[in-house]
């Protein structure tokens, strides 16, 4: 199954939408090789399995943000209804709804896919942090710096020499 299905191809299809790390009703059902109007039938003949924090519906403007960005092709491909998203937990709970073993199967990728992008972002984050705090070290480094050169400057009584206050040149 691994081999079937790369964790770059179920990463490509997990979007930020709602503030939510989410995948698209369609591209689940690609994933589990079932049509996408067969998924949306489990999904509505378990309803109650998919609370709101486990799946929701798009609205029209969230759509056409997803073509605009290549997310979708085009309207027409979602065959004219708006469609769900499901977050990792409605993930989850597909494989409960849709009773087969590839289901089981691709939901244990989909679930590796989810932990890897959230330990990327959180390994980006604190890369982020460390590379900030560098930055504000550097930075003081380099005024301490400049002050011992405008200090030597006073000592060697060159002209660009600024009035020393504690060992240091003034800027």
């Amino acid at each position: 199954m691994t081999d079937l299905i790369s964790a770059e191809r179920i990463e490509s299809k997990i979007f930020q939408i709602r503030g939510k790390k989410v995948m698209l009703d369609k591209d689940l059902a690609s994933l589990y090789e079932v049509k996408p109007i067969a998924l949306r039938q489990q999904v509505k003949r378990n309803y109650e399995r998919f609370p709101a924090d486990f799946m929701f519906q798009l609205t029209g403007a969230e759509v056409k943000s997803l073509v605009s960005q290549n997310v979708i092709p085009s309207l027409r491909s979602l065959g004219g209804y708006l469609p769900y998203a499901f977050t990792q937990e409605g993930v989850a709970m597909l494989s409960s709804a849709l009773h087969s073993r590839r289901a089981v199967l691709v939901n244990i990728q989909i679930m590796r896919a989810f932990i890897r992008l959230r330990q990327i972002v959180s390994l980006h984050k604190d890369f982020a942090r460390k590379l900030r705090e560098l930055e504000e070290k550097l930075e003081a480094h380099d005024l301490d710096i400049h002050d011992i050169f405008e200090a030597m400057r006073q000592l060697m009584g060159l002209p660009e020499a600024k009035k020393v206050i504690k060992g240091f040149a003034q800027k």
